[in-house]
């Protein structure tokens, strides 16, 4: 008896962790979807979702593909980075989105940070800026360094002696691995290991 309780029960922990991700992943979706379908609400359920996709993408070929649109979009957002008070939340939200998509990716440089040197610790993280020399501090670089598991981070100075490329990953795999807490790119390299 005692043995089928464990079946059962290892069983059950085992549909957890297969559907947990699945289930989570769908339930992220289904709110993102329905969050963007209600922005409008003049149209069929589920329709406002495809309407606000057209929208944004009309809108974004017009501000790159037209002279015209490329100009008003222009004034429109230097308008906004001089209005006082609006200009700082509305500079750095850009500021953050261009990091992540756009022409001016900035988090494509993967590095490795050591942070300890006795013992050796070092983290992933992605090199913003090569150069202090203009802040007064020669020979040093900014690094981001991404939380395991959230969107936040936070920038450290280091000396450039302390810093290597990460030459085994793309920038994609490296922001992977390091919110994942080094967890991502494990299954790959133990199905390695067992084939062999």
């Amino acid at each position: 008896m005692r043995r089928i309780a464990a079946i059962i029960i290892r069983s059950f922990l085992q549909g957890l962790l297969i559907l947990s991700p699945i289930a989570i992943t769908a339930y992220v979706i289904y709110i993102v979807f329905d969050s963007v379908d209600r922005l409008v609400p003049w149209v069929p359920r589920g329709l406002g979702f495809f309407v606000i996709v057209v929208l944004v993408t009309f809108i974004g070929y017009m501000g790159t593909r037209f002279f015209l649109g490329k100009m008003l979009f222009d004034a429109f957002d230097n308008m906004l980075q001089h209005i006082p008070g609006i200009k700082y939340i509305y500079s750095s939200i850009k500021e953050v989105m261009g990091s992540f998509v756009g022409d001016k990716k900035r988090f494509n440089k993967p590095v490795w940070v050591c942070i300890n040197q006795n013992p050796e610790i070092w983290r992933i993280g992605f090199m913003t800026q090569q150069d202090l020399a203009y802040l007064g501090m020669a020979n040093k670089i900014a690094v981001y360094l991404p939380h395991s598991y959230a969107v936040s981070g936070y920038v450290v100075i280091v000396e450039v002696k302390n810093v290597k490329a990460v030459t085994k990953m793309t920038a994609a795999e490296a922001m992977k691995f390091a919110v994942s807490g080094g967890i991502t790119g494990l299954e790959e390299i133990e199905k390695n290991n067992d084939k062999q």
